[in-house]
Formats: structure tokens, sequence, C-alpha cells
């Protein structure tokens, strides 16, 4: 199993729309391409005061292969609809892992 984790600190008064809006728009729109075989929505309860809401959100994937090609055909896309809709109200950072 692959697990691609990007991590999200999004400004405190915006968290709640942009939580409301990955679930509503981004996950949705990940799951529809039929490359992920799950997911996840977790907040970061060891928070720093740096005056934002940190995020982790999820996708599980069976294969590299199915990582791959979201990453090559569907990942850009997604990420730019995040930064047209909340432009400079977060900051993000991907980690990639494999069950061990």
């Amino acid at each position: 199993m692959i697990l691609y984790n990007t991590t999200y600190s999004v400004a405190n008064e915006v968290a709640e729309d942009w939580l409301r809006w990955m679930k509503r728009f981004f996950l949705p729109a990940a799951i529809a391409t039929n490359l992920p075989v799950g997911h996840r929505v977790l907040r970061l309860l060891t928070e720093l005061d740096n005056g934002g809401t940190t995020y982790s959100i999820q996708l599980d994937f069976d294969s590299l292969e199915s990582y791959t090609t979201y990453q090559e055909i569907h990942a850009d896309a997604l990420r730019q609809r995040i930064q047209h809709r909340f432009g400079n109200q977060f900051v993000s950072f991907d980690t990639f892992l494999e069950d061990a």
C-alpha cells in the first residue's frame, strides 16, 4: 500500500471553510479518478501557535503505478484548484510512504 500524504497549515480564519471545501470538492474529485483506494482527513492535535490549523489529507493507492498515474495526470490540476480557491491562506508539503 502506498500512502500519499499532504500536510496543510491553513490560516485559522479560513480553516472551517477550507476543511468543508476539501471534503466536498477536493476529495470527491481525487476519488473520482478511480486511482486512490481510500482516504483520510486528520487534524494535527499537537498544534503550534502559528495562527493556523494543520491538517493531513491522505490518499491510499494499491500500487506505485496507480500513484504515479495520479501524479502525472491529476495531481497538478487538483493542487491548482486549491490554490485558486484559497490563494496564500495555506502552505503545504507532501510525503510519500509505503507500508513496511
